[in-house]
């Protein structure tokens, strides 16, 4: 049974690293329209899907970083996203600090402060605690 679950879920995957790919473009171009917070959340829209798949974090992580990076006013961008949005940001940006990448964990550090201000410590206790649904 076992290897016809791992089929499943890699049939599965591939179909959700073509939503993600279809994501990305979707992203590239709302950066090009100098829309940041547009691009992160549809970066974080359907990021919560459970899928057990490395390639699929992976692949959303890459939409997610990319929009995290473009965002320069972090106060702007959290008075613009639903607080639905916050507990998987929070997920992201400790994925962020995760990879050790100076630039990287700077911005995820700086968007932490503020959206820790804007959505409380109960973001993080969700964040941290959630360890079935990880980015």
């Amino acid at each position: 049974m076992a290897g016809h679950e791992d089929c499943i879920e890699a049939e599965n995957a591939e179909a959700i690293i073509t939503r993600i790919e279809h994501k990305s473009r979707k992203i590239e171009s709302l950066l090009k329209q100098y829309k940041p917070v547009e691009a992160l959340k549809t970066a974080l829209e359907g990021s919560s899907a459970i899928t057990k798949d490395d390639r699929c974090k992976s692949a959303n992580w890459i939409a997610v970083h990319r929009a995290i990076m473009a965002i320069k006013d972090v106060d702007g961008m959290l008075a613009s996203l639903d607080s639905e949005y916050y507990d998987i940001l929070m997920k992201y940006l400790y994925r962020g600090l995760s990879t050790g990448d100076r630039p990287t964990c700077e911005r995820c550090l700086r968007i932490h402060d503020k959206l820790t201000q804007r959505a409380g410590l109960g973001c993080i206790l969700r964040c941290l605690a959630d360890t079935a649904n990880t980015v």
